[in-house]
């Protein structure tokens, strides 16, 4: 299948993908699923390759106790099982069914679909992105994932999302690992991963920002600056006048606003106005900007 073919494909939407929700595939061969759309609910199991890792207890818990009130709502979706026959292997859904063998269900309503690992993992990943339900870092691996293993090149067409939001997320992976736990376990936003991609001390900072409560721009001007020590200030440093309290404000909320290093040098009537920047992208940030101001 060619990635074209497949960007039309999934720019009609996830329900144009899965099907019709109310109306099972027939399938080729003969299957468990019953005239209701009902399966025994051993015979479905989870996708390997599902970008979605992490299931809380607690949310588990709470969907657990809804189906023993109110059922399955949603069908998960599945394929037939490639190296099981009879099973089925599930596409999207996988937490509701975690959570109907909570709730003690021998049955679970199946719709399947006869795709490909490549579909499969595009279906999965745009069920999981469109319900918020991957963490930063299955995302990235998500995406990673189409890449290494189906060679996408133009993802964010594939998934819906803009080709910097693709980027930004994919440099989440670049982050060392305690990090990455750190975006799991929701003590860090992706905004604020995204500055300590470029740190020198990453992680150094990371535990500063969850300490202080730091915001994402406050996040961005510390991590222009050079780790360790200050160094000593040099003689035509040391002789130069010290900025007026006015202007030292206006530097910090300035660098505070942008997330780049500001520095204001007056000079009679005029002066000078300089940004740092450490990174391309956030020369980028900078330019776009100013062109949303205009």
């Amino acid at each position: 299948m060619s990635e074209d073919q497949s960007r039309k494909r999934l720019g009609r939407g996830l329900a144009a993908l899965i099907g019709e929700i109310d109306r099972p595939a027939a399938p080729e061969k003969p299957s468990a699923v019953a005239a209701d759309g009902k399966v025994p609910i051993e015979f479905v199991s989870p996708n390997p390759k599902n970008p979605r890792r992490y299931f809380g207890d607690a949310e588990l818990t709470d969907l657990a106790q809804s189906i023993r009130e109110h059922g399955v709502v949603q069908p998960v979706v599945a394929r037939p099982s490639p190296s099981q026959p009879g099973r089925y292997e599930i596409i999207a859904g996988e937490r509701r069914w975690r959570a109907a063998q909570r709730a003690g269900l021998t049955e679970i309503p199946l719709i399947v679909r006869d795709v490909n690992d490549r579909t499969a993992l595009e279906l999965a990943i745009i069920e999981n992105v469109q319900r918020a339900d991957l963490n930063p870092v299955e995302e990235a691996q998500g995406y990673q994932q189409l890449i290494d293993e189906h060679g996408y090149t133009h993802l964010g067409q594939v998934i819906g999302k803009s080709r910097s939001h693709v980027a930004n997320t994919l440099r989440l992976l670049k982050l060392p690992n305690v990090i990455r736990d750190m975006l799991v376990d929701g003590d860090l936003s992706a905004g604020h991963a995204r500055t300590l991609v470029t740190a020198e001390d990453p992680a150094g900072l990371a535990k500063r920002i969850v300490k202080e409560g730091l915001s994402v721009r406050q996040a961005e001007a510390l991590a222009q600056m050079p780790a360790g020590p200050t160094p000593a200030k040099t003689k035509s440093a040391a002789s130069a006048p010290e900025k007026d309290p006015d202007t030292l404000a206006l530097e910090k909320l300035m660098t505070d606003t942008i997330g780049m290093i500001v520095s204001i040098e007056h000079k009679g009537k005029g002066g000078t106005l300089r940004v740092n920047y450490r990174t391309l992208d956030q020369l980028d940030e900078l330019c776009r900007r100013l062109k949303d101001e205009r």
